[in-house]
């Protein structure tokens, strides 16, 4: 899934006249803490709440509050990973969306890219997840999935985390199956550590209450 598929037409863009005042209550409405601000239809910047929050009037125009605004986006090319790797890198809750030419598209939000990787990473498919911790020198996905696969099981979905103060790395994985005991076994036999699993169980109902809580809230 790419940038430009992402876009939602839910979220306007303000226009470098509009007061801060508007802008406060457009994120209110809206529920987010940044908006895009467009200039002769041309991409300005970000404006933040905080920002407009710290002055003392709001009833200027954005051009009278701000003498430039920070740019952050992202072309409509890139993989909705590269957009999640933007919006935490600069915390935003809106990010635009740019063509080549860096005409302005659209934009997306936290919600929509958080709903859009609940239908994109498995994570709505049926399964268990098993946590693995390697040596990072160790790691190999393809041995990894050889073993899973042996036991007539798939990985739907992958996720690395590693830490600069260790040379160890935990491995996520999604798997088909919801009973995880053979594939546990066979992981302990080529002396892998299963960290921890989340298979079916006595909290099943539970788990999919509250996923089913978090996905109805980001469509509120």
């Amino acid at each position: 899934m790419r940038a430009i598929d992402l876009i939602t037409e839910e979220i306007p863009p303000l226009v470098h006249t509009d007061s801060g005042e508007k802008a406060i209550n457009w994120m209110d409405e809206f529920k987010v803490s940044h908006l895009p601000v467009l200039k002769n239809s041309n991409f300005v910047g970000v404006v933040s709440e905080s920002d407009i929050l710290d002055k003392l009037d709001d009833s200027q125009t954005l051009d009278a509050l701000f003498d430039h605004l920070p740019r952050p986006f992202v072309y409509q090319h890139v993989h909705i990973y590269e957009v999640l790797f933007r919006m935490s890198e600069f915390k935003l809750s809106v990010i635009p969306i740019l063509n080549e030419q860096e005409q302005y598209l659209g934009c997306t939000s936290v919600h929509v890219l958080i709903n859009s990787l609940a239908s994109t990473g498995g994570i709505k498919e049926p399964g268990g997840i098993i946590i693995l911790e390697i040596n990072s020198i160790d790691y190999s996905l393809s041995k990894i999935a050889q073993i899973i696969e042996s036991e007539n099981a798939k990985i739907l979905s992958s996720y690395i985390f590693s830490s600069v103060d260790s040379t160890k790395i935990e491995i996520t994985l999604k798997i088909n199956q919801t009973d995880l005991s053979r594939i546990i076994r066979s992981f302990e036999r080529y002396e892998i550590d299963v960290k921890a699993t989340f298979q079916k169980g006595m909290h099943d109902d539970d788990l999919q209450w509250r996923f089913d809580a978090l996905m109805n809230y980001l469509k509120f």
